[in-house]
């Protein structure tokens, strides 16, 4: 069955091709999107009960076994993290297929959305550190045509500074993987791993590695995340809740994956991960807090995300581990619900600033509760997604004896929840702005898939024991030798 995760990439490949065929027919587009990420979606949930059953998946392309070929591994990490990627694109994509009709529509954006996720799901299943660059590409490629879309002013003043940052990043990452194959002579992550622990203390490795770090933190928004609000905040809605909820989880996965697995070692690298996290939880605080545009705190609230999941990284004991897996899958689902929901606001009263809207709970009532959901959820409130990946984190530190982190963890989230009740209160209660004649209609369709997210943020939440015993899976990231022998073997 380890022949199937090759559909995870050449699928949604193959498909966006042919649709670009079919620009003027954006309802097949659409359909057609959807119904392939669909099936995709059942393929990841029956390879995760196979993983469950069987172990770590692994395709070695051309018969070439490891560590000489090109392979893909899948193991519970990778795939919760697919399948949460497929969940979310197929609810997006219901959004732009409900709404009324969009002139993104026009600009090739559901093939762009497929290459986009055969990016992201390549990223999360290659087995080696070239591919890894690569599959990174496809996704930066489609992301800098996705992020343009639209055209105004400002957004394409925020698109050069991405695509600038991101160019910069992926000529360092090619560096760093030169130099780590002319130290230790393979590309395969497994068996760099094992290379790496076998060489010891080498001072190229040691650079390697902090290569790495800076390359991934970009990508992720660790701390270099000067580029992030301005980009997401300028994109149109559903751009921004792909980017907001998917993009930076890829650069989250490559750190967990490259410091559980090859630089796993010493305590240099964890001190650092644990500054990074700790300034990027107080500067995207800073930035929640204090802006009035409602699109720039959503967008800050992404880079507390990132600074939360790195702070699980650098505690790295079970407890930690288990709470960032639980949060970032949490996290995935809320902050495209957040995005919808800041981009629908925005649709309906052309305002984008706090104190210019008032009063919509009047208006849009499902709509408002809604939102109060996502503040919940986000602020990690019982019995929502976002608590017991919290709680878990929290732990960890204590355990780890990790005070500073766990004091800037827990204001964080005191942070998360002040910025959003902020928008909650003066933009849902009050009198309201929207005279009868001047209120926009709110399609109960388009209300659906936002509705649907917020569902899965509770069910998230109140089903823990049925996801527990996943997380518990996947956070054998701690042990190396389960993904090394499962890739290896005996070699």
């Amino acid at each position: 069955m380890s022949n199937s995760l090759v559909f995870f990439m050449v699928i949604p490949i193959v498909v966006g091709i042919i649709l670009i065929f079919f620009r003027e027919s954006p309802k097949l587009q659409s359909w057609a999107s959807i119904g392939v990420v669909t099936a995709l979606f059942g393929l990841g949930l029956y390879l995760l009960q196979e993983v469950r059953t069987q172990g770590i998946l692994r395709l070695d392309f051309g018969g070439w076994e490891p560590p000489f070929g090109i392979l893909f591994v899948a193991d519970t990490f990778s795939l919760l993290l697919i399948l949460t990627t497929l969940l979310v694109t197929i609810i997006c994509l219901l959004y732009v297929a409900l709404s009324p009709r969009d002139r993104m529509i026009n600009y090739y954006f559901y093939p762009l959305v497929l290459f986009l996720n055969a990016g992201i799901i390549g990223s999360y299943l290659t087995g080696d550190i070239f591919n890894l660059f690569v599959c990174f590409e496809v996704m930066l490629l489609s992301s800098y045509v996705l992020i343009t879309l639209g055209g105004n002013r400002i957004q394409l003043r925020e698109a050069m500074k991405y695509v600038t940052i991101n160019i910069v990043s992926s000529w360092f990452f090619l560096v760093g993987i030169a130099f780590l194959y002319g130290s230790v002579g393979t590309l395969n992550m497994a068996h760099i791993a094992q290379r790496v622990a076998e060489s010891g203390s080498d001072p190229l490795l040691t650079v390697v590695s902090i290569v790495f770090l800076t390359v991934f933190s970009l990508k992720a928004g660790l701390l270099l995340y000067v580029w992030l609000p301005g980009s997401y905040s300028s994109t149109p809605t559903v751009t921004s809740a792909l980017f907001g909820a998917l993009l930076t989880k890829v650069g989250v996965y490559a750190l967990f994956r490259v410091f559980t697995l090859i630089f796993n070692e010493g305590t240099l690298l964890p001190t650092f991960i644990a500054i990074m996290a700790g300034l990027t939880l107080i500067g995207g605080s800073l930035g929640a807090v204090a802006y009035t545009d409602i699109r720039k705190i959503a967008a800050y609230n992404v880079v507390i995300a990132v600074g939360f999941m790195l702070a699980g990284l650098s505690i790295g004991n079970t407890l930690a581990i288990e709470g960032t897996i639980f949060y970032i899958l949490h996290d995935m689902f809320a902050k495209a619900l957040l995005f919808l929901l800041i981009g629908t606001m925005i649709f309906l009263t052309n305002k984008v600033h706090i104190h210019e809207m008032s009063g919509l709970l009047k208006n849009y009532p499902t709509l408002g509760w809604t939102f109060f959901i996502v503040v919940l959820s986000l602020a990690g409130i019982p019995p929502f997604s976002g608590f017991m990946g919290k709680l878990l984190v929290i732990e960890g530190a204590l355990e780890n004896g990790s005070y500073v982190l766990l004091a800037l963890a827990i204001a964080s989230s005191l942070a998360v929840l002040y910025s959003l009740l902020r928008i909650f209160s003066q933009c849902f209660w009050g009198e309201t702005i929207i005279s009868a004649e001047e209120q926009r209609p709110l399609p109960v369709m388009r209300l659906l898939p936002l509705v649907v997210l917020a569902g899965i943020t509770l069910a998230l939440g109140l089903g823990v024991e049925v996801v527990a015993p996943y997380v518990q899976a996947a956070a054998s990231l701690l042990d190396p030798s389960t993904y090394i022998n499962a890739v290896l073997g005996g070699t």
